[in-house]
């Protein structure tokens, strides 16, 4: 029986697909049939349409060479349709023998919105969604435009964002779209770690990248934000240090980072495999063009034998050897390096051949990105333009010029197929930035008190390369103001063009007798001469004063005063007090001034009266600035060169004449770790050239060449009261010098981001030189003088003394600016020398 059934249930299956098929078939062929003889672009109906007209739905559909539409093309149709987004749904029906296109339309959006967005402004999310207002609502869009909002917020660090878009139906078929936003915590760096470094420790790397951890002075600043892109930035960066600093096998294997959710921030590992430091062991040059000497470009290779391998030094090289090739009429010489490394005596021969590369002309070059700046500022710091050979050096010179402008957030140049195969398209893109700054600043220190600036500057004035800024200083014992302009490009020369103005005074203080005022003007002319090199001109004239509070102004040690202004207290010969004191005496003196010690009461030096009597003086002066810079960070260097050496001649005109040098080198090296070596030489000579020097042009010195030092501390001073009162003025030299040495280390159990450091140093020096008036013959004032040590100025400590210090500082980048303290020891001085071990100073921008 069940075999049976089996058999019969077979059947019965067999036998209901034989009969179905053919009834497939006919049915089948009855449509095909039916859309091959019916169907024309122009007979398909269309329902559901509101504001899209039939006829341009019908324009998807496509017939074919007989002019009919196959099940082909009517299916390449319904998905043109549906990829237009313009549709919620599309299908197709027959009725009546004839397709009919049957449309649900998306519905119109009538505005876009954002709710729960406070860091995030709406004009930066309406312009990076594709949704617009008037548009039709896309749903793949909607979706695209949450993962854009999604990501805009992790770019800002909020990795916890969280967007969810709401659509509200309105009448008419339009829709309201609605981004809900929770924007969550700051996702900040929590740590930074590096794996496989053994030469430079994590401490000094974490100050090589730009990507800084998170602790409490994070809200000063956005590094500590998670941002992908600076973390594979940062891992050029630390390959680009090691290179400099002679590790040719270096590679940064991989930056892992990792979301830790009960820190709510990311971990960061850079895996470093240093490999061994080299040094050069022999630099040659090769050339293949039979009429250029490749050993003639000698001198301008930035690399020496025995010198740690530097990578970029070796680009540097390549790039002025490619210019000067130029320069010679090789337009089209390359200059590459090849480097041969010894492994085991861990050395790098590097060879600099000179081919001549391919004949390649520049087509055009495309400034793109830029809305304020002028194209001709961009364009200028090329040293080649349309039409010219194209040499990748000098493009790179260009790039890097363009990032130091600081006018932009981003420089790219890149370089495409011209027209034909020798020429080759450069097209620069940008991303501008402000480049204006206004700025209220603060400070205090110990020599000039309290200090507020209020500044106001543009670094790219009206689109066109200007720099202009214009200050106010007002402080306790400072006040003034200051005019600055500069056309870095003087009749589109390389020449930068300055004009400074400005007008100061400097009030009395416990270092300082007298008040000085001074209005001063000074254009000057800048030529870079190298990338590491520089040299100024300058002319500038000012007019000086001085004057004296009143009572200072009294008869002991001024020749020309005929009136006198006793000192305050001061007992006359007859015994009764002066009627005002403090002010203009009107009784007479009775005897030689009572008998008392016309010096005893700390008055001003003669020296400084007599620059009172002399009134205002105008110094005319030319002189010039070059200065050597090869620091690798301005702000916190830690190794290089920094020298200056300056030249001025008073004499051009006005009321003095003299000529100034004076010169100084800071030498930055690492020594151990992260401690690094300074050393500073300092010195000046000022000669006379005619005219007599007065005591405010001498080299006025304190802890500015010694620490432990008060200001204007050391060097010749007025003694001819100083038994008394311990009182006289600093007159300053001609001639100083000064040496420094000094190791800076960091506090490894702070962040680094904290910005402490610790210093030690010693210091030494000397003024000496004293050219001025030094004492009045036979009487003070009409007074005679019978004991030769009551003259009105004698000088002392001018023997050249070497004056020497020890000290220890702490140097901090704090957020109010970098402020510094220093205590010192004096441990060589004279005994009219004035000291001041503690020594702060400081200030910030806001």
């Amino acid at each position: 029986m069940m075999v049976g059934l089996r058999v019969l249930r077979g059947g019965l299956t067999a036998a209901l697909i034989m009969f179905a098929l053919p009834v497939a078939a006919v049915a089948t062929a009855s449509l095909v049939s039916s859309q091959a003889v019916a169907q024309t672009a122009a007979s398909i109906g269309v329902e559901g349409n509101r504001r899209i007209e039939a006829d341009t739905i019908r324009s998807y559909f496509k017939p074919g060479p007989s002019g009919r539409l196959d099940s082909a093309r009517i299916d390449d149709g319904l998905k043109a349709l549906i990829e237009t987004g313009l549709f919620q749904d599309v299908k197709i029906n027959q009725a009546g023998g004839r397709l009919v296109v049957v449309v649900v339309e998306n519905p119109v959006i009538g505005r876009v919105a954002f709710e729960g967005n406070k860091k995030v402004k709406d004009d930066q999310l309406t312009a990076e969604v594709q949704s617009k207002a008037r548009g039709t609502l896309s749903r793949a869009m909607v979706q695209s435009d949450t993962a854009r909002i999604t990501e805009i917020y992790r770019r800002n660090g909020r990795y916890d964002v969280k967007v969810e878009p709401k659509i509200i139906e309105q009448p008419n078929n339009r829709v309201d779209l609605v981004f809900e936003i929770t924007e969550g915590a700051k996702t900040g760096v929590k740590s930074i770690e590096f794996i496989g470094n053994q030469a430079y420790s994590g401490y000094r790397l974490r100050d090589v990248i730009k990507t800084r951890e998170s602790n409490f002075l994070s809200f000063l600043g956005g590094n500590d934000v998670y941002d992908p892109d600076r973390i594979e930035a940062d891992r050029d960066i630390l390959r680009r240090f090691y290179l400099k600093n002679g590790y040719a096998d270096v590679q940064i294997v991989a930056a892992l980072t990792e979301y830790d959710p009960e820190r709510k921030g990311f971990l960061v590992t850079f895996k470093i495999e240093e490999g061994q430091q080299y040094r050069v062991g022999s630099v040659d040059f090769q050339s293949s063009i039979a009429t250029l000497d490749g050993n003639s470009f000698r001198s301008l290779s930035r690399v020496n034998v025995g010198s740690i391998y530097n990578a970029e030094a070796v680009e540097k090289s390549v790039e002025e050897m490619s210019i000067e090739a130029s320069r010679r009429g090789y337009a089209f010489a390359t200059v590459k390096p090849r480097g041969d490394r010894n492994f085991e005596a861990h050395t790098v021969s590097i060879v600099f051949a000179i081919d001549e590369g391919p004949r390649v002309y520049i087509e055009r070059i495309n400034v793109r990105g830029n809305t304020r700046t002028r194209d001709y500022v961009i364009r200028r710091e090329f040293d080649i333009s349309e039409g010219d050979a194209y040499n990748r050096a000098l493009v790179d010179r260009a790039e890097r010029r363009l990032k130091n402008l600081d006018y932009f957030k981003t420089v790219k140049v890149n370089s495409e197929p011209g027209s034909s195969s020798d020429r080759v398209v450069l097209n620069v893109d940008l991303e501008e930035k402000s480049t204006g700054d206004f700025s209220v600043s603060g400070g205090y220190s110990t020599a000039d008190g309290f200090l507020g600036e209020v500044s106001i500057s543009e670094r790219n004035l009206l689109g066109r390369g200007l720099y202009a800024k214009a200050s106010v200083q007002y402080g306790q014992r400072t006040q003034g103001y200051t005019l600055s302009f500069v056309e870095p490009y003087l009749l589109g020369y390389r020449v930068a063009l300055g004009l400074d103005f400005y007008q100061r005074k400097q009030l009395a203080s416990n270092y300082v007798s007298y008040d000085s005022k001074s209005i001063g003007f000074s254009p000057r002319l800048g030529f870079q001469l190298r990338e590491d090199l520089n040299l100024q001109l300058r002319y500038s004239i000012s007019r000086q004063e001085i004057t004296l509070p009143y009572y200072l102004q009294n008869c002991n040690n001024d020749p020309s005063s005929l009136s006198y202004y006793p000192t305050p207290g001061y007992i006359n010969a007859g015994g009764s007090p002066n009627s005002q004191p403090g002010g203009l005496y009107t009784g007479p003196f009775s005897g030689a001034l009572g008998g008392s010690n016309c010096l005893a009461d700390g008055e001003a030096s003669v020296a400084v009266k007599q620059g009172l009597a002399n009134g205002p003086v105008i110094t005319s002066a030319v002189g010039y600035t070059l200065a050597y810079n090869t620091l690798d960070n301005n702000k916190d260097p830690t190794s290089g060169i920094l020298a200056t050496l300056n030249q001025d001649f008073a004499g051009v005109g006005g009321d003095v004449s003299y000529l100034k040098t004076t010169g100084d080198v800071k030498l930055y090296t690492p020594v151990v770790a992260d401690i690094v070596g300074v050393l500073r030489l300092q010195g000046g000579v000022l000669t006379d050239t005619g005219k007599g020097i007065r005591m405010l042009d001498h080299f006025q010195m304190g802890p500015n060449l010694v620490r432990g030092f008060a200001p204007v501390g050391i060097g010749p001073r007025d003694i001819s009261n100083f038994a008394t009162t311990g009182y006289g003025d600093a007159l300053g030299g001609t001639k100083y010098w000064g040496a420094s040495a000094e190791l800076q280390m960091p506090f490894w159990f702070l962040p680094k981001e904290v910005g402490l450091k610790g210093a030690i140093y010693a210091d030494a020096g000397s003024v000496f030189g004293y050219e001025g008036v030094t004492s009045l013959v036979g009487s003070c004032n009409g007074t005679p003088i019978q004991n030769a040590q009551n003259q009105c100025l004698t000088v002392g400590a001018d023997n050249g003394l070497i004056r020497t210090s020890v000290g220890v500082g702490l140097i901090w980048q704090s957020p109010f600016g970098p402020l510094r303290f220093d205590y010192a020891i004096p441990l060589s001085k004279s005994q009219y020398d004035r000291t001041q071990e503690f020594r702060f100073g400081g200030g910030t921008s806001f």
